[in-house]
């Protein structure tokens, strides 16, 4: 089990990736630096093991896919999770490791938003959806994290193990905050600064397709993590609607005593009936959701056992040695 542990996921990173390990090994020297290469086109994976890093490989394209099997299969005390481009500062990494070992954080934000973001990032569209995802979230979840979509974050171990990545793509962080918050885990922001990539190096991530992905999921988590607001929601839609077709046939029902649109008064009914469906339907959700909230914690008290289990063991090792 490492004491810390670098993880970054790359995909043709080559003009970076040896500038952001010997930058974060400089910023924690203990550190095991892991860099997972994500079927990339280039030297990536060379130029990283060159420079000290532990080279790994997923083959399923994606950064969600490249996370989950980070994960599963590395075992440390603190997570470090970084991107390749050299757009996160290192520095900022000692004082997230030290909010994960010594002021209990579940994960640490690196918050790009309060500072250079909005200076450095050269691209309007992105700014702007970074904005919107935060305000969604926030909004929905009732939350004050400052950055939703940030990829420099620190875990403690029991996040990593009972994080269930869904994702396949860029909306990772977007899950990953919602997990959190969801779960009531103990969530810290950090203001670092952000630099744009440098000249040559060209982002992976599409503003339109991506952030279309990114909303599609908020409204999925949102459907999961909150079905009770969601399906209300939902049925106060349906009876909007069926009130605004209803209303006319009324009016003129009371006036000439005759309903002359009789389909669209059984349309109305069949919509009332499907906002009730809808009504129970997230009462039903929200009894199965707190029963899984339940479990999540029983499993939480496993995962603090198997860590300690881990710590001793590493601890026993160390002493051998």
């Amino acid at each position: 089990m490492d004491k810390i542990a670098v993880l970054i996921p790359c995909y043709n990173e080559s003009k970076t990736i040896v500038k952001v390990i010997n930058d974060f090994r400089t910023a924690l020297p203990d550190a095991v630096i892991y860099v997972y290469d994500n079927n990339s086109d280039d030297n990536t994976a060379e130029l990283a093991k060159e420079a000290g890093a532990v080279v790994r490989y997923e083959y399923m394209r994606g950064k969600g896919n490249v996370i989950r099997r980070m994960f599963r299969e590395i075992d440390a005390e603190v997570y470090i999770m970084t991107d390749g481009d050299d757009t996160y500062p290192a520095e900022y990494a000692p004082e997230m490791v030290d909010k994960v070992l010594f002021k209990n954080a579940d994960m640490v934000v690196g918050d790009r938003l309060s500072s250079t973001y909005f200076t450095e990032n050269k691209r309007p569209f992105h700014n702007l959806g970074n904005s919107l995802v935060r305000a969604t979230i926030n909004s929905l979840f009732d939350n004050d994290i400052k950055d939703i979509m940030t990829g420099y974050r620190a875990f403690s171990y029991r996040f990593v193990k009972t994080f269930p990545v869904l994702s396949k793509g860029f909306e990772i962080e977007t899950e990953m905050t919602i997990h959190a918050v969801d779960k009531k885990m103990q969530v810290e922001n950090i203001v670092i600064e952000y630099r744009d990539r440098p000249e040559g190096s060209e982002s992976k991530l599409n503003t339109y397709s991506d952030g279309i992905k990114v909303l599609r999921t908020i409204s999925k988590l949102y459907k999961s993590y909150k079905p009770k607001q969601f399906f209300t929601l939902l049925s106060f839609i349906l009876i909007v609607i069926a009130l605004v077709f209803f209303i006319p046939v009324f009016i003129t029902y009371v006036q000439q005593g005759v309903v002359p649109r009789i389909p669209t008064l059984v349309m109305c009914g069949f919509t009332v009936l499907g906002a009730i469906q809808s009504y129970f339907s997230g009462m039903i959700l929200s009894t199965i959701i707190q029963k899984n909230k339940q479990d999540f914690e029983y499993r939480l008290g496993e995962t603090e056992r198997a860590f300690k289990q881990l710590l001793k063991e590493r601890d026993k090792d160390g002493d051998t040695k």
